[in-house]
């Protein structure tokens, strides 16, 4: 008989300087997903593309003992404002190189070699597992679809990222 799924508490932070929650296809998109794979919403936010902002909110989160997961969409890129890598990287205790490679695995059979200007990224902080997606609604998809989906189930082996978060499973705290 198969354990359960353990649900988690993900918060999810579009980063946009354009978007509202009506015209945030990314981050609903996001939501819709990890809601009908069982987990819960902790918070949705929207922030303009600043670094410091961004860091803010992730910060908090990450503080915050009910935030299991965050999951960021938008700022991933190489235009002038995209700065969600910067904001977020020193705030990670382990980088998971392993995310951004095959994100972008992923992504070359849809938009091909334009996926090399993804900065993705993913990593571990107090605790809280943090995945930076870009902005598209395609590439929200392609992340949670071809990873997170499995990455953030506690029953999928031979290891997620889920049991690494839930308390008494994994290194907690």
């Amino acid at each position: 008989m198969s354990e359960p799924m353990v649900p988690l508490n993900i918060a999810v932070l579009t980063v946009s300087d354009t978007r509202n929650e009506e015209t945030d296809r990314s981050g609903q998109a996001l939501v819709e997903r990890l809601t009908k794979g069982g987990h819960t919403l902790a918070e949705k936010r929207i922030v303009p593309d600043d670094v410091y902002r961004i860091r803010a909110v992730v910060a908090n989160w990450i503080a915050d003992s009910a935030v299991q997961v965050v999951i960021t969409t938008g700022g991933t890129g190489f235009t002038g404002r995209d700065s969600t890598p910067e904001a977020i990287s020193v705030l990670l205790d382990k980088h998971i190189e392993g995310f951004g490679e095959r994100f972008r695995q992923l992504s070359g059979d849809e938009i091909g070699s334009s996926t090399i200007q993804s900065r993705c990224l993913g990593g571990l902080s107090n605790a809280t597992v943090v995945f930076c997606l870009p902005g598209s609604t395609g590439a929200c998809r392609t992340g949670w679809d071809g990873i997170l989906a499995e990455q953030l189930d506690s029953r999928h082996k031979p290891c997620n990222f889920a049991n690494l978060v839930i308390p008494g499973r994994g290194q907690h705290g």
